[in-house]
């Protein structure tokens, strides 16, 4: 049974270790991406007004997005969770068109007033994310690195059977400082795997989870979506939009214990050619992650629909803040980027075990080339 789960481990581990060595060097800057673009000008803060000041109609920001980029359609409007000051509109040539290639029109609430104007695609941060979602292969790439998202779970799983029986004989947190270097290495791999275990089991569970988000949305538009505006399934997208006061309005009052996250246009992909939909969501560091679409008439402004999205979308939003470590503030974050450097270590002295086993296997007797086999990242004591 040990030769079964060793061999687990080794393969499994020996697969997927350069990929994740990638995804742990890019994944560390991004733990703090809000302060990183913040402080390279990729976040903007409102300027200083008086406390309390009212926000202006949500149909004075549109005009002024449009006044800003004339010939243009607004496809998504955004609030910051951490600055209600501010909205964010998306806009494109088209409803339809790509939002990897959006403008965003950083507006203050309280004036109108047009602060600044993003890319999606620029900062390195930007470059950094995509690196790490899908290393700029699109889909494809997100489900290759979900792919070695499951080989890691396998090779954690196998390390933590094989744990158990190799170190029977010796405390925990055991370095052998007298002995080779081989072992003072293979006795930090264990300590630092079994140490860094829970963590990076729900780093590599969440990333899976994450590189499916694209099938999990494209499983919702054709299913609960399509249910909602089925009604409107044949009909044109209206001339004139109605007020989007109004309609963020008319959504409140219909959950008024939840408060208004991303809105997106007619035509976009998260609604109809006839709604708007508003994303509503809670107050708590955990229902804040958990949106409920309403579903507002564009032509008359009446509420058509709201419901709570299905449990696979859901999972989705708790897993990616949680992947990054964004929940609770800069101390998580802090604990999230010292377990990152862990596994970093981690997975570079399996690495280093593996190698040196490879050089030393026509040296060793039977019994040691067995155990030998576990040595990719919890390692095995000797």
């Amino acid at each position: 049974m040990i030769r079964f789960w060793s061999s687990i481990h080794t393969w499994t581990s020996l697969i997927c270790t350069t990929f994740l060595l990638m995804l742990c060097l890019t994944g560390l800057p991004l733990i703090f991406h809000h302060e990183l673009n913040h402080a390279l000008g990729y976040e903007v803060e409102p300027p200083p007004l008086p406390p309390g000041t009212p926000h202006v109609s949500l149909d004075r920001v549109v005009e002024a997005a449009l006044a800003h980029r004339p010939g243009e359609v607004i496809q998504f409007v955004g609030f910051d969770r951490d600055e209600p000051n501010i909205a964010v509109l998306s806009m494109n040539k088209t409803a339809e068109a790509n939002p990897d290639t959006n403008s965003h029109i950083v507006i203050d609430r309280r004036t109108g007033a047009v602060l600044k104007e993003l890319k999606s695609n620029e900062g390195p941060i930007h470059f950094l994310l995509k690196m790490h979602v899908d290393m700029f292969l699109g889909l494809p790439g997100k489900l290759f690195l979900g792919a070695m998202g499951v080989l890691f779970v396998a090779a954690l799983v196998s390390g933590a059977v094989l744990y158990g029986p190799f170190m029977k004989k010796l405390d925990f947190g055991t370095v052998r400082r007298s002995r080779a270097r081989r072992i003072r290495w293979l006795d930090w791999h264990n300590l630092i795997g079994i140490t860094a275990l829970t963590w990076t089991l729900v780093v590599g569970t969440t990333g899976f989870i994450n590189a499916l988000d694209d099938l999990i949305l494209k499983s919702w538009q054709a299913g609960q979506l399509a249910e909602m505006t089925a009604p409107y399934r044949n009909s044109p997208r209206p001339d004139a939009l109605s007020s989007l006061e109004a309609a963020v309005a008319t959504a409140k009052a219909a959950a008024p214990a939840m408060t208004p996250r991303i809105i997106a246009y007619p035509g976009t992909m998260f609604t109809s050619t006839n709604h708007y939909a508003v994303f509503l969501a809670g107050d708590t560091p955990l229902t804040a992650r958990l949106l409920k679409p309403a579903l507002i008439d564009a032509a008359t402004g009446a509420l058509t629909d709201l419901r709570a999205m299905p449990w696979y979308v859901q999972t989705v939003f708790v897993a990616q803040p949680l992947h990054f470590g964004d929940y609770g503030g800069l101390p998580l974050k802090i604990i999230w980027a010292l377990f990152d450097m862990a596994t970093i270590a981690l997975l570079g002295g399996g690495l280093y075990l593996w190698a040196v086993r490879r050089r030393k296997s026509g040296m060793r007797s039977n019994d040691e080339t067995e155990a030998g086999a576990a040595q990719a990242f919890l390692g095995v004591a000797e």
